[in-house]
């Protein structure tokens, strides 16, 4: 959880406006930070970690953010039904009740529509969820950015998601990227015979070490 909100603090876009009556121009993230905090306390509550090899993931594109968790929508809900009045019933409730007592969530079964509120209230529009290759994907469009704009070629944005996380594996790198495994493995080979890219160690357990 800290990790991914140090990604996200690190790596979102920040956006500029001149506040009337002050000097000085006042920075802001292009999403409120609030909302994907919500975003991201949902995501490990609600995952199934019966799934092995899987992991909450957070993916930063040109025009989007995504945080991806492995696992199926539960109890019959679907991803209209998320935010509109709704019963909690969380999938991993020991979780969600540290959680709540940390302070991290509030009310059970009020987390997307505090999402959509936080969004609304900033003047954009809420996240859209869906469900993609065996996981729960909550995207934020980001504001003056043009949906599907492609984020840049496959191997620099492998590059890029490695020196972030050099611990992923292939299949979290193809559902980050939404390719298939083998588009990412062509890519990685590529990406390692022009020795732009190392593996340490063996291929459980080891790590990717991006080389300039």
């Amino acid at each position: 959880m800290r990790r991914a909100e140090r990604f996200l603090i690190e790596s979102l876009p920040i956006a500029g406006r001149i506040v009337p009556g002050r000097m000085e121009r006042e920075d802001t993230p292009l999403l409120p930070v609030e909302a994907l905090r919500e975003a991201l306390a949902n995501a490990f509550v609600h995952r199934d970690y019966s799934i092995g090899g899987g992991s909450v993931a957070v993916g930063l594109y040109d025009d989007r953010l995504e945080i991806i968790s492995i696992g199926d929508l539960h109890f019959g809900l679907t991803p209209e039904a998320l935010f509109r009045e709704h019963e909690s019933k969380p999938w991993n409730p020991m979780i969600a009740r540290t959680f709540y007592r940390r302070g991290i969530i509030e009310t059970w079964g009020r987390g997307t529509l505090k999402i959509a509120r936080l969004m609304q209230e900033s003047g954009l529009q809420p996240p859209k969820v869906s469900l993609r290759g065996g996981a729960v994907v909550v995207t934020f469009e980001l504001p003056g950015k043009t949906p599907g704009k492609t984020p840049g070629k496959t191997p620099e944005v492998i590059l890029r998601l490695l020196t972030g996380e050099p611990d992923m594996s292939i299949p979290e790198l193809a559902m980050r990227l939404g390719k298939s495994e083998s588009a990412v493995e062509r890519a990685i080979r590529k990406l390692r015979e022009s020795g732009r890219l190392i593996r340490v160690g063996p291929d459980k357990g080891g790590r990717w070490e991006v080389l300039e």
